[in-house]
């Protein structure tokens, strides 16, 4: 029987300070793992640094590793995606992050869950060390996300994990653009099993994930998988209303009956106008959100486009993994 074939799938944005160790890693992993046959597929997502051509000459002198770059930046998602494009003839494939962050070495673990059964696997963190108002952002969304959406996914996970061939199939029928990879990953189904680790710093360089891109990533994962928003601004509604014809009859009452009620004054009136005004502006925003994910879906405009379709070792015609 042939060796099973696994894709390691690796987004990578100005990373080519953390470049040569992630190769090494890897390359040091596919050696001492015979029992599968071993490829990698890294995105390069429109970097302005050295990082494609050093996939590039490294790709030259290593079959085992290909590079796709795309034309620009289109984010971690659309490269993520590219990817998992051109890997899906593989029998599993892993799915990482570039920063070291998740290590290498977890990947066998991974392998060996696949075999035992599991379609999904999950690299779940045992600890991590992010600290401070970045730890407790990461909190705060795994708490509000777990309470809003309907697929609620594991607090400690992340794009870290192994995707096995039925769950490869599935992806490929997912066609949306604004994807949050974790949710997707729970929303396809299939036997789900776990792997502990411990995530790490980054070996080198700066993160490349901004404030702004954590919480459009946030915002793309809460409203792609959750109507709750909506029916929250029905449900204030329809307390607001109801207060409202409340205090209505309870002053036209009070007129019948011929009992003085005191004037309204100004900063009531204020109070009042502005918190119905702010709850309003707040449901054209919820519902432009939703509008604005619709009005991108309907363009049909692809997630990436592809600047080269991939770069293979010198006289390599075809992706080891898929021999």
């Amino acid at each position: 029987m042939s060796l099973p074939a696994v894709t390691v799938v690796i987004p990578v944005f100005n990373e080519e300070a953390v470049l040569p160790e992630l190769c090494r890693r890897l390359t040091a992993l596919f050696d001492t793992q015979p029992d599968c046959r071993w490829s990698a597929v890294l995105v390069d997502d429109g970097s302005r640094d050295g990082s494609a051509a050093f996939i590039r000459a490294g790709a030259a002198k290593d079959p085992r590793f290909q590079l796709v770059e795309l034309s620009r930046n289109f984010g971690f998602q659309a490269a993520l995606a590219a990817g998992l494009a051109q890997a899906r003839g593989s029998d599993a494939i892993v799915t990482m992050d570039a920063d070291l962050q998740d290590p290498p070495e977890v990947i066998p673990q991974l392998v060996a869950a696949w075999r035992g059964g599991a379609e999904v696997v999950r690299a779940k963190r045992r600890s991590r060390a992010e600290r401070g108002l970045r730890r407790a952002g990461f909190d705060l969304f795994h708490l509000l996300y777990g309470r809003l959406t309907d697929y609620p996914v594991e607090p400690d996970s992340g794009t870290f994990g192994l995707l096995g061939g039925a769950a490869i199939a599935a992806f490929s029928q997912l066609p949306e653009r604004h994807r949050f990879f974790p949710g997707l990953r729970a929303w396809i189904g299939f036997p789900t099993a776990d792997v502990l680790y411990d995530r790490q710093e980054r070996a080198a360089g700066e993160t490349q994930q901004t404030f702004r891109r954590l919480v459009r990533y946030a915002l793309d994962g809460l409203f792609s998988f959750s109507h709750l928003p909506l029916r929250a601004l029905t449900y204030a509604g329809i307390f607001i209303a109801f207060m409202g014809f409340a205090a209505a009859a309870f002053y036209a009452v009070r007129r019948l009956l011929d009992i003085e009620t005191a004037p309204t004054g100004y900063t009531t009136l204020v109070t009042v106008v502005l918190f119905l005004g702010g709850v309003q502006l707040i449901g054209i925003g919820v519902l432009g959100e939703y509008l604005g994910r619709v009005y991108d879906e309907v363009k049909r405009r692809p997630n990436y486009i592809v600047k080269s379709p991939g770069t293979r070792g010198v006289g390599a015609e075809k992706n080891p993994a898929r021999d």
